[in-house]
């Protein structure tokens, strides 16, 4: 008998069990990113909310008499997804700027013309922290149909104080409520506002002298994320802000790279950033300089393909050795989709990465680019016992059967959240 099994759930004669177990570091880079460790006719036991053991089938410990018996038999069962950078909570949307980005207008030309992120924000800005939460709610139920158990979010669509706290409140709220687990990231730094058009270093000043320190001091969000880009906040306007972040104790992503070379990679790799987003334009010194930061890439194809742009040199980032993790981009104007496999899809289809390194990069490492791959990303006994369980024979069919939702069961913290 397994010793001090409360509340056991046993899954069991799964056509694989896909581990992604940890190697020597936080995440997986190189080769490494394809070893993923299948169990086949494969079991998990879960108890007080953590994976207790995890083997074959045929050589499960006995159970407790009362144990709850899941039969995963031609299913496969892989950890929980995790969407690492998201902008879910927003209201309104644009699908006006969709129709003039198919008739030849860029993102930034859009933008200037008050389209863009100032076009959410004022619609932010107008609703109510309950509509909020009633819009953001919705979309994490269309995450978790997905397979997706744990997401971050940023703010940044307020951009000022009153504004960017009552997002990361709808952040807060929404946690507690549950079944997800959700990581607040301040993104206040996502564009500058209209009101201060004729005043950025005004802007700056009110980011550094009192939002960042009033989100620092209510503990209202993890990690600082600023967009480093053309067009938004320039480097050294970054450098400023992430500094600034830092000292108050936060944890720092940056938007890097994503329209020009604008640095972005470089700068995350100084101020030792948990993960720099987008790479589309990365430049080989900034490569080299994500390889000695411990930085995870976080690639978010699905932006590439909605904005019909190019994509981010992934086979180029991979032999490098840098830890790479996929994530949605979830938001109103350049990624309006919640479903993540997809985004596994196109990382295979238009980046030219395996099932294989999909799977580590929307589990494992994507746990590492929210700091949580010791408890996250990996079905390992002692680990947090969130898993899918899908309704195919063989992982690679998720992404080889790209575009609808082949979730049977999602098991957040040991429970079953969702049932298909």
């Amino acid at each position: 008998m397994v010793a001090d099994l409360s509340s056991c759930r046993v899954i069991i004669h799964a056509s694989q069990i896909v581990c992604v177990s940890r190697c020597k570091e936080r995440w997986k880079s190189g080769t490494e990113l394809r070893q993923i460790d299948l169990i086949p006719n494969g079991a998990v036991v879960v108890s007080d909310g953590l994976i207790h053991w995890v083997g074959r089938s045929s050589d499960l410990p006995p159970m407790p008499p009362d144990a709850e018996v899941l039969d995963a038999r031609g299913k496969v069962v892989l950890p929980g997804f995790i969407d690492s950078h998201t902008h879910l909570v927003f209201a309104g949307s644009r699908e006006e700027e969709f129709e003039q980005r198919l008739q030849g207008k860029r993102y930034e030309e859009i933008a200037a013309g008050g389209g863009g992120i100032n076009a959410t924000v004022q619609q932010v800005r107008r609703a109510s922290k309950e509509e909020l939460k009633t819009a953001t709610r919705q979309r994490l139920h269309r995450l978790l149909s997905f397979g997706v158990t744990t997401v971050e979010i940023k703010s940044g669509y307020g951009l000022t104080l009153a504004d960017e706290l009552k997002c990361l409140e709808v952040i807060a709220e929404l946690n507690q409520e549950g079944p997800w687990e959700l990581v607040a990231t301040f993104l206040g730094a996502h564009a500058v506002p209209l009101e201060f058009q004729g005043n950025r270093e005004g802007y700056i000043r009110l980011l550094v002298d009192e939002m960042l320190p009033e989100v620092s001091r209510g503990r209202m969000a993890e990690f600082c994320d600023v967009f480093c880009e053309r067009g938004a906040f320039t480097l050294e306007e970054s450098e400023r802000i992430l500094k600034r972040a830092c000292e108050l104790g936060m944890k720092v992503k940056v938007h890097a790279d994503e329209f020009s070379s604008s640095g972005g990679a470089e700068l995350a790799a100084r101020w030792r950033a948990i993960s720099a987003d987008h790479l589309l334009c990365i430049t080989d010194a900034g490569i080299e300089a994500l390889m000695r930061s411990g930085t995870v890439a976080t690639l978010l194809p699905g932006t590439a393909f909605f904005l019909a742009l190019n994509y981010a040199p992934t086979r180029r980032l991979i032999e490098a050795g840098l830890p790479v993790a996929l994530a949605s981009d979830c938001n109103p104007g350049t990624c309006p989709s919640e479903n993540l496999p997809l985004i596994g899809s196109l990382a295979c289809t238009q980046m030219k990465m395996l099932p294989t390194e999909v799977v580590t990069a929307l589990t494992l490492n994507a746990a590492a680019a929210l700091d949580r791959s010791e408890r996250l990303g990996s079905i390992e006994a002692g680990k947090q016992a969130d898993l899918i369980v899908c309704n195919v024979p063989d992982y690679r069919q998720l992404f080889y059967h790209f575009g609808v939702s082949h979730v049977w069961r999602v098991i957040k913290r040991g429970r079953v959240v969702y049932a298909a």
